[in-house]
């Protein structure tokens, strides 16, 4: 990768979609005890979390970030550094893939808004990558890494460690064997509210804390003056720069046990029935419909799900005569109706059961323990695709992502086609599926 970079995802055709996954002619681990070289980009945090993961029976030979100095957040450089004295160590993720010849894999925890530039970096340059949710900042981005991710062969898995738990897979399991009859409507909610400041973006610039290169941190978005605990070290999320709000930190988990137990594709429609976000900021609240097209699990041609968060709190359209009424829904989960019941499942929990009489002399399904980073490393090995491989991550972000374009246009139902990637009702939507790069941040193709 040169550091004199152009375009990078202006000739990527959405009608490419099609493609099916490819084998790789990346080289694999020869045997399942072979440990991996494996690399970090963005060790404080999330970042924290995923690079111990990662490098739990590999070996962790490079890391960066883009701060150096000192840090009240989890982790960092400077606790990267002394974990793994032996790991090269960088600020700039560019000049770790230009020394990347020893790397197998490598993991990202950027802001959301630098996921899909370094992952399709790293990706051409043969790197199997583990990148955290959202997958990517924008729906095009999205696609643009499940093309080129096919093509290149290499083996990918998006940080949605949830999907992985033993509750979550129960519920799908559940659903799929048909124990609360087919599905008439599901919901979703978070009591989160990642919003930016009402005031919008500070006037003045404040000094650049010690170790940070801002430049770098951020990245392909506009340039700004740094302003002290407005956009780190999570602030960023409520900035649409930078972050999805409440619906791409939280919603990438709460929307994926529908997607999983349903197999559902893209949606056809989405609207908000929200506030609209200002032109910086997300807003505090959401409510947004979607419509996918039915399947063998769905109990109409059509199925609407329902998605609450923020100010919105739980859901509050739901009506079933299986939940009771007495019911304290947890503050983050996901709510299937069916033809004869009712399942919660509480984000991160064990699935609930109404009315509970279904379970008399139904065999719970046996779901073993899975590590969510032993699927990608099993998927390196094999070639075989991990639990949450592109394939699976870029369509589930699409969605998502979706109810973000939606928020700028209440009570507007947009029509979706994901084939052509574009909004067939409304031009003005289609202008939020991609956006500019800053310049110098775009990506050499070969």
């Amino acid at each position: 990768m040169g550091h004199t970079r152009r375009s990078f995802l202006t000739n990527t055709t959405a009608a490419a979609a099609v493609i099916p996954f490819a084998g790789s002619g990346i080289s694999r681990a020869k045997s399942p005890n072979e440990k991996l070289n494996i690399a970090s980009i963005a060790v404080g945090g999330r970042g924290w979390a995923d690079v111990n993961g990662a490098a739990k029976g590999h070996n962790l030979v490079a890391f960066c970030d883009v701060m150096t100095g000192m840090t009240t957040r989890k982790g960092g450089y400077a606790a990267a550094a002394k974990q793994w004295p032996k790991a090269r160590r960088y600020q700039d993720w560019r000049k770790l893939l230009d020394e990347s010849q020893d790397i197998d894999a490598i993991t990202i925890s950027t802001p959301d808004h630098m996921h899909a530039l370094p992952t399709l970096a790293a990706a051409t340059l043969g790197k199997h990558v583990f990148t955290q949710k959202p997958l990517t900042h924008t729906v095009h981005e999205s696609r643009t890494l499940l093309l080129e991710t096919r093509r290149l062969g290499v083996a990918t898995q998006m940080g949605i460690q949830n999907q992985s738990t033993v509750g979550h897979r129960t519920a799908v399991a559940m659903i799929q064997s048909g124990l609360i009859g087919k599905i008439t409507e599901a919901h979703g909610w978070s009591h989160k509210k990642w919003a930016g400041p009402t005031a919008g973006r500070p006037a003045h610039a404040d000094r650049i804390p010690t170790g940070l290169d801002w430049d770098l941190w951020l990245g392909v978005a506009p340039i700004r003056p740094y302003a002290e605990k407005i956009y780190q070290p999570m602030n960023w999320r409520g900035w649409t720069d930078f972050g999805s709000g409440t619906l791409g930190d939280m919603g990438i988990h709460i929307f994926e046990p529908m997607v999983s137990a349903l197999n559902v594709a893209p949606p056809v429609s989405v609207q908000s029935y929200g506030m609209k976000p200002n032109s910086e900021t997300w807003q505090a609240a959401n409510t947004i419909k979607y419509e996918f097209s039915g399947n063998q699990y769905t109990a109409k041609d059509m199925l609407e799900y329902f998605w609450q968060d923020g100010a919105s709190g739980r859901p509050s359209i739901l009506t079933s005569e299986y939940l009771p009424a007495d019911l304290k829904l947890p503050n983050q989960g996901t709510l299937f109706v069916g033809e004869s019941g009712v399942i919660v499942l509480p984000h991160g929990g064990k699935p609930m059961v109404f009315p509970d009489d279904l379970l008399t002399g139904y065999e719970i399904p046996t779901v073993e323990k899975r590590s969510h980073f032993e699927s990608w490393y099993e998927a390196i090995r094999t070639g075989n695709p991990a639990c949450a491989s592109f394939d699976f991550a870029a369509p589930l972000t699409e969605t998502v992502l979706l109810g973000n374009i939606a928020v700028r246009f209440p009570n507007q139902k947009l029509k979706w086609d994901s084939a052509a990637l574009r909004f067939t009702n409304n031009d003005e939507a289609n202008l939020f599926i991609k956006c500019e790069y800053r310049q110098g941040w775009q990506l050499d193709r070969p």
